[in-house]
């Protein structure tokens, strides 16, 4: 059966909905300033937020700018982080990229996307939530939730994260107002983090179900 696409008065209704519940939703990474929030993002690559918060409490305890990371060095790096995947890599990064924020930016995170992506560590999607979360910029990083729940709720037809912040960022530009488009990156993806999770989504608690055209509820309605 082949997906209704929601048309823009139920894309706004959605929108609405997620003000509603939440109106002012932000990160749940843990951090102290600009520089922690970096950190904790190219942290977060394939790691859970409470997974890089229990790693990050005591590191930012002591280590919160460029200098103190390259004091700490590498290795001391690695033993913080150690229960978060791939930290070897992203230790390396991370002491990279804190020269280079020394070197090029006065020890300040730059707030323009195309300085954030020169980065070591530092991809699109990184770049996106820190210019988001910081700078106020109306980005959409798209992780597996939020193209998960972009794809389900029919934004886009996508086949991959990589592919969809393109046309989803373009859709939802031409439908909501600013506001919402600054808080639209976090909605999707505490959404898809708590209720449109990956496996058993929970849709019959799920304040969209009736606008969803994947959900068990609106699927009942069409038989």
């Amino acid at each position: 059966m082949q997906m209704t696409m929601p048309g823009r008065s139920e894309i706004q209704e959605i929108f609405r909905r997620f003000e509603l519940h939440n109106p002012a939703p932000k990160t749940e990474l843990r951090y102290v300033n600009h520089y922690t929030l970096l950190v904790a993002v190219v942290l977060s690559a394939q790691a859970t937020d409470i997974g890089v918060n229990k790693a990050t409490e005591p590191l930012f305890k002591e280590v919160n700018s460029p200098h103190a990371m390259l004091k700490l060095g590498e290795e001391g790096l690695k033993k913080a982080i150690k229960t978060i995947g791939l930290f070897n890599s992203k230790a390396r990064n991370i002491i990279l990229l804190s020269k280079q924020l020394i070197e090029r930016h006065h020890g300040e995170v730059p707030s323009n996307r195309a300085a954030l992506e020169a980065l070591p560590g530092v991809g699109k999607k990184t770049a996106a939530v820190i210019m988001n979360c910081l700078f106020d910029e109306p980005t959409i990083a798209v992780d597996t939730h939020v193209f998960r729940v972009a794809n389900r709720l029919g934004f886009v037809q996508t086949s991959s994260p990589d592919k969809t912040e393109e046309p989803l960022t373009k859709k939802l530009a031409a439908l909501l107002q600013k506001s919402q488009m600054l808080h639209a990156h976090h909605w999707l993806i505490l959404h898809g983090r708590y209720l449109c999770t990956a496996r058993n989504p929970k849709c019959s608690m799920c304040y969209l179900s009736d606008l969803c055209p994947s959900s068990s509820k609106a699927d009942a309605k069409r038989d």
